[in-house]
């Protein structure tokens, strides 16, 4: 089969499309076709290995898998022996490294039947972002109906669907992004859009119960000062690469354990993004009601998939980046 490999940390360069053997599903697997995956920020920090003190789980000399990729949308070509609930043919979507494949194995916990209402291309925008969106809000921040929301990064992968998520669960909000993207977190429902080129959000006088950041771009007192004297404030990783980092993210999430025990009666927090088949079914229960609705700028042939990271990776690409297979 046809994939995206990598055998070392580095550029886009270093991603090769070649023919490699297809994987055979285990006993808890199924063997996916996948007719389209997407990119997110997790691809391109897998493929530099940035940043370095993330190398132990990611592989500390060469990436621990050689496949780029993570979420897909395809049909089911087998199950293993102990899989129950899925068969050949079903349309699914989910997670699994290795995605920049023809074929692809995933934990059969980690797949669920596609939105019956979304083309595979948009099915495949959904699991890491939506999924990352959902537990920030729905389960670390606990949003509710009548609260403040402020989104950070949100006119990106995670972005979009968090501003969409906020409103289904009755929040007013508030989204961070550039001029050229205005219109479209309007267009996703947001109450109030900050143009962080014109407008800084962290001088301003308005506070907010929660504040999501997708970027990372400011000090851990620069968020709490917008925060409500009980607001939550909620980390997430992403951005885009800026030359290489000893800690990236990571750093921004250190501090915030250290500050946690201090922070009286403000909450701060970070997101542990982990897949499950009962958040692929809230999500999929979600597109089908109209709730979310994935935002494609982007698609790419599998034999142009490093092309796609190396775009995600340095353009403050808008909504999601889709490969079609």
């Amino acid at each position: 089969m046809k994939a995206v490999v990598q055998d070392r940390y580095g550029s886009a360069d270093t991603l090769e499309f070649m023919d490699i053997d297809r994987p055979v599903p285990a006993e808890d697997e199924v063997l996916v076709r996948v007719h389209a995956a997407s990119v997110n920020a997790y691809d391109w920090h897998f493929m530099r290995g940035d940043p370095l003190l993330g190398r132990g789980m990611m592989g500390l000399r060469r990436p621990r898998t050689r496949v780029r990729g993570r979420d897909f949308a395809g049909r089911v070509e087998a199950v293993g022996s102990g899989v129950t609930g899925l068969k050949p043919g079903d349309e699914v979507y989910g997670e699994a490294d290795g995605a920049f494949a023809e074929y692809v194995c995933a934990r059969d916990t980690d797949v669920g039947p596609k939105p019956a209402n979304l083309t595979f291309e948009q099915a495949a925008a959904i699991p890491l972002a939506a999924n990352t969106a959902l537990i920030g809000l729905r389960d670390v921040a606990r949003v509710r109906k009548g609260q403040t929301l402020l989104v950070n990064g949100a006119s990106g992968g995670v972005g979009t669907f968090a501003v969409q998520l906020g409103k289904a669960y009755g929040a007013e909000v508030t989204a961070v992004c550039s001029t050229r993207n205005l219109d479209l977190v309007r267009s996703l429902g947001a109450d109030r859009v900050i143009d962080y080129t014109q407008e800084d959000f962290t001088k301003g006088d308005r506070r907010y119960d929660v504040v999501l950041d997708l970027v990372g771009n400011r000090s851990l007192g620069e968020f709490r000062r917008v925060l409500t004297p009980t607001g939550a404030l909620v980390l997430s990783g992403g951005g885009v690469y800026e030359g290489g980092s000893f800690v990236g993210p990571m750093g921004l999430f250190l501090k915030r354990r250290l500050a946690a025990p201090f922070a009286r009666h403000q909450r701060l927090l970070e997101i542990s993004a982990i897949q499950s088949r009962a958040n692929l079914a809230a999500l999929r229960e979600l597109a089908e009601s109209g709730k979310i609705a994935p935002v494609v700028e982007r698609t790419y042939p599998l034999s142009e998939a490093a092309e796609a990271i190396r775009y995600l990776e340095v353009e403050h690409a808008r909504a999601k980046v889709v490969v079609t297979v």
